[in-house]
């Protein structure tokens, strides 16, 4: 089994749901974008075969020279992977291969550790490392909350939007039992929130209580810009940086800072 580091110096945030649809990538880079914005040196890392974070940031996922699958199966290490891109935060990387990953991990040994101790590597370079996982709760989503220090759950404002997420917090007890006495879940983010919608607003005054966890500051209002912005491979942060969205994520990352 490899043996277990920490990622010293950066704080590690996994950002998870296994239900898909639920913002989690378009959480991933505003909240990055955001907290550059806030001087903090920021690595996003794409633990999703279908790689959009990758694509989100204007990188094609068919070209790069290395990705998380490399890293993951020992082939390289994670210095040789990361790419500068233009909100000011550098990314990590996915390709399809990551596809294949899980299958590959399957057979090691401490397999759950070993996405950890790669990050601790570079952990010193960066004050905060955000994890977009992939929509499940496979090998590499149980690496990403092993990894962590802390995690967002990002949920939308409608009923189906529960499904699930009773599932990822019996897997968060199990992990802080088993792998990770340090995990922390920071909040659930609700998503998609349009205030003119009754339901929504009892979903999001339901959400906390229901799950008995913090809920994360303001909601994310429903927008087009959100949809336009991977079209240029820059997050909401500046492709529209006076909307509604993107001084939501601001709020929001400032309101992570303080739980953490």
């Amino acid at each position: 089994m490899p043996p277990r580091t920490r990622a010293k110096g950066a704080t590690v945030i996994a950002v998870a749901n296994q239900k898909g649809g639920v913002a989690k990538t378009t959480s991933v880079a505003s909240l990055g974008a955001a907290f550059a914005e806030l001087g903090k040196r920021v690595l996003l890392v794409d633990l999703d075969p279908q790689a959009c974070l990758t694509f989100s940031l204007g990188v094609d996922p068919e070209g790069v020279e290395g990705s998380m699958h490399d890293v993951l199966t020992g082939r390289l290490p994670l210095a040789d992977i990361l790419l500068e891109c233009a909100d000011g935060v550098d990314l990590a990387p996915s390709s399809i291969d990551l596809a294949g990953t899980e299958a590959v991990l399957l057979a090691r040994p401490g397999r759950e550790f070993i996405l950890g101790n790669a990050l601790a590597e570079q952990a010193k370079n960066y004050d905060i490392i955000l994890l977009d996982c992939s929509p499940s709760l496979g090998v590499l989503t149980l690496g990403a909350l092993t990894a962590a220090s802390g995690l967002i759950i990002p949920m939308p404002c409608e009923m189906l939007g529960h499904r699930g997420v009773g599932q990822l917090l019996d897997t968060v007890r199990d992990v802080k039992k088993i792998l990770n006495k340090k995990l922390t879940v920071l909040g659930v983010l609700p998503t998609m929130f349009d205030s003119r919608s009754g339901h929504q607003q009892e979903v999001l005054a339901d959400v906390g209580e229901r799950y008995g966890l913090p809920v994360l500051t303001p909601p994310i209002p429903r927008t087009v810009r959100f949809a336009e912005a991977p079209a240029v491979g820059r997050s909401i942060l500046e492709t529209a940086r006076k909307s509604k969205g993107a001084a939501a994520y601001r709020a929001v990352a400032k309101d992570v800072l303080t739980r953490i």
